[in-house]
């Protein structure tokens, strides 16, 4: 680790002798102090509360590398290197690899887009600029038990540039196995999907499709990891006020009889500029889901304040009002985690942090 943390260091340091390449090391901090209630006691008799040093509640803790190097005719060779850390424990990527974040090499022109190879963020998380919490801990993605927060391997990506303000982005990801979907001999299953978006000054409009295939055997098996995905998101800006609202559907065709194979979720909120460094969001979020599987509603305060260009603090009241038969957690838990509220009960948060860019 000290090895390739020096060669990091090296290499941003003698990347400034090339007048036409650069280096930049960048990265995100984010710890904080959250509670939570709602969590069943191990005897399955009530709930009890929790609080613990977290990070990632607001953004996710990161560092990476990203250059350039022109080659040429208005075209350039990039590269990006990110992984995801936790800075209470110093524990580095997701166990399985490094930069389980992005880990890309392409070419980029302006006139023509931006041509990718490697690892990167899954196209699905591109609803977080609809999001009016970010998608942090708890927000779009916690009522779809954390659909939105993949990352693909063995991925191939296109970003368009923007023509009278539309762009658009595309992204396949191949399973590597020998059956094109999965077999259960590579860790992954195909991905792909497709990125519309519209901006002016006043809005915003996207659209996304995207699929991710069960790496054991190819299908669209589990409604909230191997499914379809379509969403459309709105953003509006007016003075000091950012609306947003959204809808996101999910559909697995190959699920066991009884499990959900549909979900439906649906979330609008405001985001108050009240100084330059002080803003205010209120957030609402629901989802309904087939087969027994119950619906949700979470609602969300939060805030930031800016303490200078890169370090803010922050802080989220949330609480998730669960139907009968619902389990949905504000932590973006898969069914059956044991954090889960118990069927029917709610489960409320408060996290209060401090996250530094540099």
């Amino acid at each position: 680790m000290r090895k390739v943390l020096l060669a990091f260091l090296l290499l941003g340091l003698t990347a400034g002798a090339h007048a036409q390449s650069s280096v930049t090391l960048y990265g995100t901090l984010d710890a904080g102090i959250e509670y939570l209630s709602g969590i069943p006691k191990a005897n399955g008799n009530g709930s009890t509360s929790r609080v613990r040093v977290e990070s990632g509640n607001w953004g996710t803790s990161v560092f990476g590398l990203k250059g350039s190097e022109d080659i040429g005719g208005g075209t350039s060779a990039v590269f990006q290197l990110e992984a995801q850390f936790d800075p209470t424990s110093g524990s580095v990527g997701d166990g399985t690899s490094f930069f389980n974040r992005w880990a890309t090499v392409g070419v980029s022109n302006d006139s023509f887009g931006t041509f990718l190879l490697g690892r990167e963020l899954a196209i699905s998380n591109g609803l977080w600029d609809f999001d009016p919490l970010g998608q942090g801990n708890w927000s779009s993605a916690s009522l779809v038990r954390g659909r939105n927060w993949l990352q693909s391997s063995n991925n191939v990506s296109y970003q368009s540039p923007k023509y009278l303000g539309f762009d658009a982005y595309g992204q396949y990801s191949l399973s590597n196995a020998t059956n094109w979907n999965g077999n259960g001999s590579t860790g992954q299953g195909r991905l792909d999907g497709l990125q519309l978006t519209y901006t002016s000054a006043l809005f915003q409009v996207r659209g996304i499709y995207d699929e991710r295939r069960d790496p054991a055997n190819g299908k669209l098996d589990d409604v909230f990891q191997y499914s379809r995905e379509y969403f459309a998101g709105l953003n509006v800006i007016l003075g000091q006020f950012k609306f947003q609202a959204a809808y996101q559907t999910s559909h697995a065709s190959d699920v066991t009889a009884g499990a959900p194979s549909v979900t439906q979720q649906e979330w609008a909120g405001v985001t108050w500029q009240a100084t330059a460094n002080a803003a205010l969001i209120a957030a609402a979020y629901h989802v309904n889901a087939d087969n027994g599987a119950g619906n949700a509603t979470l609602y969300a305060i939060g805030g930031l304040y800016n303490l200078s260009k890169r370090t803010l603090l922050d802080f989220q009241v949330a609480t998730v009002q669960n139907s009968k038969t619902g389990t949905y957690s504000l932590e973006a838990n898969l069914p059956g985690n044991p954090d889960n509220p118990l069927a029917g009960h709610s489960q409320s948060g408060i996290y209060a942090g401090i996250l530094h860019n540099f």
